[in-house]
């Protein structure tokens, strides 16, 4: 997950689908000077990750974000940094005193 999402091109794939609306390749590559074969792979991996979900429609593969998968994620980061500031507070605490 988080190599799918370490990439600022598959970042931007993930942006021009957090639209919403499903996604050929062609529509994805749009106005970039990427290729099909480039976006191709990064989807893969976005695919792979659990990040998006690809459906077939005749014969195009249309990409779809799921956002669940990143709410996922959001929440487990959330959780650390929970962690993270009640550690902090006991460090902090324990040198003020």
């Amino acid at each position: 997950m988080f190599a799918a999402l370490g990439d600022p091109t598959r970042l931007s794939l993930i942006h021009r689908l957090s639209i919403g609306t499903p996604m050929s390749i062609a529509r994805l590559t749009e106005g970039s000077a990427l290729t099909r074969q480039a976006v191709t792979k990064h989807l893969r991996v976005l695919e792979s990750g659990g990040v998006v979900g690809r459906q077939r429609s005749g014969r195009e593969s249309l990409y779809q974000l799921r956002p669940g998968t990143i709410a996922d994620v959001r929440s487990y980061l959330d959780g650390i940094s929970r962690q993270w500031d009640d550690a902090l507070a006991r460090l902090k605490a324990f040198v003020e005193a």
